[in-house]
């Protein structure tokens, strides 16, 4: 197929040479001209994917007209906040015999919407069977040097889900399938808040403990507030819920995580951003996150908790102490 991948972060990168290996015709594109031009010229994206060459056959633009016309795939690997402005600029183009994939993990402020509802909300017409995401515990750094990994493929369309599937598995990249569209980007969004809060717990030096705590009362949150939005229960316990959640918890690769420890060990939150190249989602999707909560009326004293932390400077162990000071409940209500 001809695929392109919009996006050149270092999964961007790390998905456009595993689909070249898998024998598609990809484009790769870069938002600043300027690094565009780095990349083709150097093959190599040493700001985000050191050490990986790019193959020579990938095509790479900072152009949108020449990476999206004619193409029968296209993979949005933008950072959340931002896919909604460069979506604008494709609604001259033609898409009818064209497949959008997520592979971001956000979910947007104000409107609230994950990223294929985005992609209907701006292409009017997109169908849902021309919408997929591909999600699951997948670090760049350990996909691109093909280590062993697990994803899943998500549309509301069986075909469509499995036309993806198709596209990207490999010998080391295993791809399963799913109908539960709306389950696999909430579980893939609010994982990362749940793992800024594990970082958090890293960062003020509690233990083992008190971490699994986060983990698993975490995925509790995900599930009741996924559930309320129209998932399926099952997609949590599964690689875009519980996979996700721990790798993203216990990753050194993990932003989010690194995020919450920098928290937690007293750094202000304007001070660990503006010292990253790379994106946290989980840090604007929290806001989104809690807004969803309180409009559905789901608890969520995690997100809560961590929303706390971040954005109105309160004290990360007297956090923790008042999530374990609430009162009692049942483990299964």
């Amino acid at each position: 197929m001809r695929i392109s991948v919009l996006g050149a972060g270092g999964w961007g990168t790390t998905l456009a040479i595993l689909l070249h290996y898998n024998g598609h015709d990809v484009t790769l594109w870069e938002y600043k001209s300027n690094y565009a031009k780095i990349l083709d010229k150097t093959r190599e994206n040493k700001i985000y994917l050191p050490g990986i060459k790019i193959p020579d056959e990938i095509i790479i633009t900072h152009s949108l007209k020449k990476s999206c016309e004619n193409q029968h795939m296209i993979v949005i690997a933008i950072p959340s906040q931002f896919i909604r402005s460069v979506l604008h600029e494709l609604n001259n183009y033609d898409f009818h015999d064209t497949t959008f994939v997520s592979v971001s993990k956000g979910i947007e402020k104000v409107t609230l919407k994950t990223v294929s509802q985005i992609i209907h909300d701006v292409l009017k017409k997109i169908s849902p069977s021309q919408v997929g995401v591909l999600s699951g515990p997948s670090h760049a750094e350990e996909v691109s040097r093909k280590i062993p990994t697990a994803v899943v493929a998500a549309s509301k369309d069986e075909f469509t889900a499995k036309q993806i599937q198709n596209a990207f598995i490999t010998s080391y990249f295993r791809v399963y399938s799913s109908t539960d569209i709306l389950g696999v980007e909430y579980g893939g969004a609010t994982k990362n808040v749940i793992a800024i809060g594990a970082g958090i717990i890293d960062g003020a030096k509690f233990g083992d403990n008190t971490k699994a705590a986060i983990m698993t009362r975490g995925i509790a949150e995900i599930s009741r507030l996924g559930i309320a939005l129209g998932a399926r229960p099952e997609t949590f316990s599964g690689l875009s819920g519980m996979g996700d959640l721990i790798v993203t918890c216990m990753s050194k690769h993990s932003r989010n995580r690194y995020v919450g420890e920098q928290i937690g060990a007293g750094k202000k939150l304007k001070d660990v951003l503006k010292s990253m190249q790379m994106v946290a989602e989980g840090v604007e999707t929290c806001k989104s996150v809690r807004e969803l909560a309180i409009k559905h009326k789901v608890s969520t004293p995690i997100v809560n908790s961590v929303y706390q932390i971040l954005f109105e400077e309160r004290d990360p162990i007297k956090v923790t102490y008042e999530l374990m000071t609430r009162d009692m409940k049942a483990e299964r209500e």
